[in-house]
């Protein structure tokens, strides 16, 4: 199985994605040395409290593919999200808060964003988003 973005965003929800990422991550120990040694009494049980644990290559690539998974679907929530909030009547002002961002650039992004809907629908959002905040 090849572990790209694109194989996994069709496998995984954003929750399971995210869910997955979260426990990859925490499993992960941060180490940055490569075949360390270490001198521990195996029969001791003093060495399981300074175990730890590290990814192996097929985890360490899934998580780097499920972080642009969560980034993807993330984003493309926001779509969704500038819409819903014009629909509901809030102001370019209120949007670009809640992005934190300048409402122009909170526009920008929409209109980027709804060029990816068919005609009809690029059509409906660009009337709903009204004209470019200054």
């Amino acid at each position: 199985m090849s572990i790209t973005p694109d194989v996994l965003e069709t496998e995984f929800s954003l929750t399971t994605a995210a869910t997955r990422l979260d426990f990859l991550s925490r499993r992960d120990n941060g180490d940055t040395a490569l075949n360390t040694v270490r001198d521990d009494d195996e029969d001791s049980w003093s060495s399981f409290r300074v175990a730890s644990t590290s990814l192996d290559l097929e985890e360490s690539l899934e998580l780097l593919a499920l972080g642009e998974v969560v980034a993807r679907k993330a984003h493309d929530s926001r779509l969704v999200g500038i819409r819903a909030a014009l629909r509901g009547g809030a102001s370019w002002e209120q949007i670009a808060a809640a992005l934190d961002v300048p409402p122009s650039q909170a526009w920008d992004a929409f209109r980027d964003s709804i060029a990816r809907l068919d005609d009809d629908a690029a059509a409906a959002a660009r009337e709903l988003a009204g004209s470019r905040p200054s």
